[in-house]
């Protein structure tokens, strides 16, 4: 069975649903906050010209949500898989309006994504900028494990986290 890549998903916090052309305004309404993007490799992309390569980027993977309150419906960011590889995918470049940070939707909004995920691979990735202790601290939160660091060129350094899919004891 094919992996989904955009289902509909809602909890009692936050729904991601698939991202639309029509959602720019308001997602760039929330990713303007040059506080969001401070600890990210990309630390300018409140700037709207450089917001809208992420946006088409995101567009262009074709797992792309949009995250809302789930009982407001107000935008709150956006999130995506992407990487699918043969047995694990990445959950990635995610961002959260500052109104939901230290809180619970990005825990509830990983664990519908992963509990997604799951019926299709084995392992889960989050692929971070090193220095991105905000995202870093959150994956773990939710109980991803450090994998590896992963050395690029011009300061594109990464670090990998994992989440394996848990076998049922029986």
């Amino acid at each position: 069975m094919p992996f989904e890549l955009q289902p509909h998903l809602r909890g009692e916090l936050v729904e991601l649903r698939p991202l639309r052309e029509e959602d720019f305004d308001t997602l760039f309404a929330v990713a303007s906050d040059p506080l969001i993007w401070e600890q990210h490799p990309a630390s300018d992309r409140y700037k709207e010209d450089v917001f809208r390569g992420f946006f088409r980027g995101a567009m262009d993977s074709g797992g792309a949500f949009l995250v809302l309150d789930a009982k407001s419906g107000v935008v709150i960011g956006s999130t995506r898989y992407c990487d699918q590889r043969e047995n694990q995918i990445e959950i990635g470049y995610t961002f959260l309006a500052r109104s939901q940070w230290g809180g619970a939707a990005n825990g509830e909004m990983k664990r519908l994504m992963l509990d997604h995920a799951f019926q299709f691979v084995e392992r889960v990735v989050f692929v971070i900028g090193p220095t991105n202790w905000r995202s870093r601290k959150a994956v773990e939160k939710i109980g991803a494990v450090f994998v590896e660091e992963i050395v690029g060129n011009q300061g594109q350094d990464r670090v990998v986290y994992a989440i394996d899919r848990p076998t049922l004891a029986l």
